[in-house]
């Protein structure tokens, strides 16, 4: 496993651009809620503690993982310096994993191509609910900071690759 001998959470704040000045979008998934609220706090949480305003945070929720694409597409919109999206698969007794984990990886992957405005992707895709909470704020830390500090890499890149 990736995460297996990694703190998801742990980073080093030194290294970390000013992010005061910047708005962040976080779409969120309602579903597996449990996870997804789980992720949120870490991102925002982490968000906060770089220095970003809570002004500057706007949150949308959106029914299911898959609806992460156009929430997204629609967040990019909202003057944010960039989007996280956080949502939470479930490998379940049909291929109906594989069809969301797909379309959602390339959807999101088709965001950061199309436009300007960075989309993190914040999707866990476990096999068991365990997993998923390991990964939420559990024994492996949480995603949702490991996402929230890329975002502000992310903005800083875009803001500063401007001509």
């Amino acid at each position: 496993m990736a995460t297996e001998n990694k703190n998801l959470s742990d980073y080093d704040k030194a290294t970390i651009p000013d992010a005061k000045e910047f708005r962040f979008g976080i779409v969120v998934s309602e579903w597996n809620d449990t996870i997804t609220e789980g992720l949120y706090k870490g991102a925002y949480d982490a968000l906060i503690d770089n220095g970003v305003l809570p002004t500057n945070i706007i949150r949308w929720d959106v029914p299911g993982s898959f609806e992460l694409i156009y929430g997204c597409k629609k967040m990019q919109e909202q003057n944010v310096n960039a989007v996280i999206a956080i949502g939470s698969v479930i490998q379940g007794e049909t291929k109906h994993f594989d069809f969301v984990c797909e379309g959602v990886t390339q959807g999101i992957k088709d965001l950061n191509i199309i436009s300007d405005i960075p989309v993190i992707f914040c999707v866990l895709t476990d096999n068991t609910m365990q997993q998923a909470i390991e990964r939420s704020g559990g024994k492996h830390g949480n995603k949702g900071t490991e996402a929230a500090i890329a975002a502000i890499k992310m903005a800083e890149l875009r803001n500063s690759s401007r001509i």
